[in-house]
């Protein structure tokens, strides 16, 4: 297996130092419901956790809540809420949008508040070390200390510029030295430390977890592309600063950003989806699909119209997997191994999602070409769900939609039509009835025994 790593820009060979991969993902700021590009992240990285359990190894995966930060505080205040309970409150709806997406839950969820004592072990060994330094109650990183700053985002010290994300403070150094440790603001939520009391800044938080749950080094770190710089950047320079220059992840894994109607989501063009907006409208496998159509680390597009064929799609591969077929031993089989085998494939490199779809949209053609041939299928169908089930995450289910009499006596006219033009091999005109089927938004499967039907869209 190769995977790309965002330090190197390259692909290399994926084995960990043992059984056992150690993997860290970005998780959220919980002051506002999860929207649907966390989806896209958090779905990206289920993949990689199943495809690695699929393989046989020992993962331990770790996602934290950044549970106290300046949009909470500001959430909170504009709410009239306790910071903490509004947290609370928006954890739980994350964990509930989680479920209805079947992504796996991480082994831990540690949250910065619970941290603490370890933010400060590392802190105060960094300004032993020089690396740090206190300023009035806040502490701050020398990047001019840590010699290779800026590789991860490949830029170079002396080119960067404090910008939104960088706060620039008369009271540091450099201008591009970032908050370890901020100190305390009337009416805020705070801690006793050596310096204090205060809060953490938002990089330190990562560092502190990754080290305390997962050790110096971890596998693979996961999260957005938009983490890249300064969040990441910034925690590679404090932890290896801290271990002594050992690597803080041995690949760095990167989804790109998610474009609704091919522009970029953010709350200043008020085009915020949220998850639980998006779940009432479509099933969980059409957004899955729509963001596993592209390989993780390009751009997604997100659309309605994207989102309608994906539940097509779906319903492509749900109906594959419940045709019923031959159950005898006489039956031909339909081979599967080829596509078990260019599936994986697909997933070795990169996580290729796209292809691994292709192969599935490839083998449900074959499972439907097959039973109507007679030959057995069970065992093509029990490949299209471990697959897609294991691997994927899609649950595959089959649903029915309610439709008016008036459409459903026609459609089942059209399919008795349709089936006595094949009983007289009039294969042509069976044809013309499915199309004239297609265009009422209805999706055939058949077998043997009798064709299954879904209705997919309708205008």
């Amino acid at each position: 297996m190769r995977i790309y790593d965002t330090l190197t820009r390259q692909k290399h060979e994926f084995t960990p130092v043992d059984k056992t991969v150690r993997l860290y993902v970005c998780g959220v700021t919980p002051y506002a419901p999860a929207h649907i590009g966390h989806a896209m992240s958090y779905i990206t990285f289920d993949v990689v956790r199943r495809y690695l359990d699929y393989l046989g190894f020992d993962v331990e995966h770790i996602q934290n809540f950044t549970d106290i930060d300046d949009k909470l505080i500001e959430r909170a205040s504009a709410e009239h809420k306790d910071v903490s309970a509004l947290a609370e409150s928006h954890i739980e709806a994350y964990f509930r949008d989680m479920d209805s997406l079947n992504i796996i839950r991480a082994h831990k969820y540690p949250r910065a508040t619970q941290e603490i004592p370890k933010m400060i072990e590392v802190i105060s060994k960094l300004i032993e070390n020089d690396f740090a330094y206190d300023s009035g109650g806040d502490v701050y990183f020398r990047v001019e200390r840590a010699a290779d700053y800026g590789k991860l985002s490949h830029r170079r010290l002396d080119g960067m510029r404090a910008g939104a994300r960088v706060g620039v403070d008369e009271r540091k150094e450099h201008p591009m030295d970032f908050v370890l440790w901020k100190s305390a603001k009337k009416g805020e939520p705070f801690w006793t430390s050596p310096w204090g009391p205060g809060r953490p800044g938002w990089h330190i938080e990562c560092t502190a977890m990754a080290l305390h749950y997962l050790g110096e080094t971890v596998d693979i770190h996961g999260g957005g592309h938009d983490l890249i710089f300064p969040h990441h950047e910034n925690e590679i320079a404090q932890s290896e600063a801290y271990t002594g220059q050992k690597p803080f992840a041995r690949f760095w894994m990167h989804n790109g950003l998610l474009q609704i109607d091919r522009q970029k989501m953010s709350k200043s063009l008020s085009n915020m989806v949220t998850i639980s907006e998006s779940i009432e409208t479509y099933s969980a496998d059409a957004l899955r699909l729509t963001m596993l159509g592209s390989h993780y680390r390009v751009p997604n597009a997100h659309s309605e119209e994207l989102l309608a064929a994906a539940e097509r799609s779906v319903s492509r591969l749900s109906n594959a997997a419940a045709l019923d077929g031959p159950t005898h031993d006489s039956a031909d089989q339909l081979d599967v191994s080829s596509y078990k085998e260019e599936f994986l494939v697909a997933m070795d490199d990169d996580f290729n999602t796209p292809n691994a779809l292709a192969v599935l949209f490839g083998l449900a053609r074959d499972i439907n070409r097959a039973s109507d041939q007679g030959k057995s299928i069970q065992k093509a169908q029990q490949m299209l769900l471990e697959l897609g089930r294991k691997i994927l995450g899609l649950r595959l289910e089959v649903e029915t939609e309610k439709v008016s009499e008036e459409l459903l006596a026609r459609i089942e006219s059209l399919i008795e039509m349709r089936g006595q033009l094949r009983k007289e091999r009039d294969f042509t005109g069976a044809d013309k009835v499915r199309d004239e089927l297609t265009e009422l938004g209805v999706t055939l499967t058949d077998s043997p025994t009798g064709t299954l039907w879904n209705l997919t869209d309708r205008e």
